[in-house]
């Protein structure tokens, strides 16, 4: 098992079988249009493969807000069903913050779905705070 930066639309593009854990009703078509818009704009995934198959993920940008100033965002973060419960998890969000600390970031964020208490136990073990809440005003249902 590595860790591996998938930093082309052709490598992010091997992650979809994963995403579909998180995100059951994306279409191919769909993630490949979102790459599209999402690369050029400083975003790439980091990943854990285990014999070519990508087992592990997590969407990485950075950003700034006045409220923290640089900061590293982890976006997705989802780990295979039958790989969870080993750690991987943990070793993602230690690459990250690796990758946070080499671009001068001051913090690491994310959004967890408010379902998803198995990823809020990982998160609140890794270090993380409920800084506040992330409100969505949907606007396209399509989205």
């Amino acid at each position: 098992m590595e860790i591996i930066e998938l930093n082309t639309k052709s490598e992010m593009l091997k992650a979809y079988e994963l995403l579909l854990e998180l995100y059951p009703d994306m279409v191919y078509t769909d993630f490949a249009n979102q790459l599209d818009v999402m690369i050029p704009n400083n975003y790439s995934m980091i990943a854990i493969s285990d014999n070519d198959n990508i087992i592990a993920l997590a969407g990485i940008w950075v950003g700034n807000k006045l409220w923290c100033g640089k900061y590293l965002e982890l976006d997705h973060v989802v780990v295979s069903e039958g790989s969870r419960s080993r750690g991987l998890g943990t070793k993602l969000i230690n690459y990250a913050k690796s990758i946070a600390k080499k671009l001068d970031c001051s913090s690491l964020g994310l959004d967890s779905f408010t379902h998803n208490h198995a990823s809020h136990k990982l998160f609140y073990r890794e270090g993380f705070i409920a800084k506040g809440f992330h409100f969505v005003c949907e606007i396209d249902s399509n989205v």
